[in-house]
């Protein structure tokens, strides 16, 4: 990555976010450093998804402020839930990894050899070497992940966002991608990923952020995930607990 454009800072002060009428996230400050790996957590609701798409510019702030360090909101990558995706769209693997350089090149900037040449090692970086022809409909859903992770590394983006990129893939395919993220960190970048998974989080993630209406906690995971903090969770989501929160409560 260009170092002109390694980012600084994300810092959020009181900040309040609303979806569909309800306010979802309230009174949040804190800061993703420059170059952090951070994980959001919380219970189903807390404004995990809302929060992302915020820091992408999508979506409106009910209150407070937003410093995105000297990096604008169209220059941050976000990988939405694969279930928000439509894969009945007739279009190939390697059509869809070189849509990272729209968000480089522009919309109206026709995309060249080169672009797909750049496609098809990304398609190889994370696993899918050969499949640049196949359609993204006859995947499965690793694949497909594999896919949109390509599109990210064609994208480039001093700021990456991924919204629970690991909910519907194997233990192989998790592994994988989660290296993928962790070279994006070592690169510098800042990278936030909204998960579930706890075990996973203390094995691979400096930094939690942990949503949950009013109260919010933000700092080294190893202070964050603690048993209270995980009750405390269980309590604001009444609903049934994952497996991992279980396993350490």
């Amino acid at each position: 990555m260009p170092g002109s454009h390694l980012p600084g800072p994300i810092r959020l002060t009181h900040l309040t976010l609303r979806r569909g009428g309800r306010e979802v996230v309230r009174d949040l400050s804190g800061t993703f450093a420059a170059g952090s790996l951070t994980a959001i957590a919380g219970p189903n609701g807390a404004g995990k998804s809302t929060l992302l798409h915020t820091l992408r510019g999508l979506l409106p702030i009910a209150s407070g402020q937003v410093d995105l360090g000297g990096v604008e909101a169209r220059n941050i990558a976000l990988l939405p839930q694969e279930g928000r995706l439509d894969r009945s769209f007739p279009i190939t693997c390697r059509d869809v990894a070189a849509l990272g350089w729209t968000g480089r090149i522009g919309l109206f900037r026709r995309i060249g050899p080169a672009h797909y040449a750049a496609a098809g090692r990304a398609l190889e970086a994370v696993g899918l070497d050969g499949l640049g022809q196949r359609s993204i409909g006859a995947l499965s859903a690793g694949q497909f992940q594999r896919v949109l992770f390509a599109r990210t590394i064609v994208r480039d983006a001093p700021v990456i966002l991924l919204d629970e990129p690991f909910s519907s893939v194997d233990a192989a395919t998790e592994a994988d991608l989660m290296a993928i993220v962790q070279a994006w960190h070592l690169q510098g970048r800042t990278v936030a990923i909204v998960l579930h998974d706890l075990d996973l989080i203390r094995a691979e993630f400096p930094e939690t952020l942990v949503l949950g209406g009013e109260s919010h906690i933000w700092g080294a995971t190893r202070d964050v995930l603690t048993p209270a903090t995980v009750r405390q969770a269980r309590l604001r989501a009444q609903v049934p607990v994952a497996r991992t929160m279980e396993a350490i409560a």
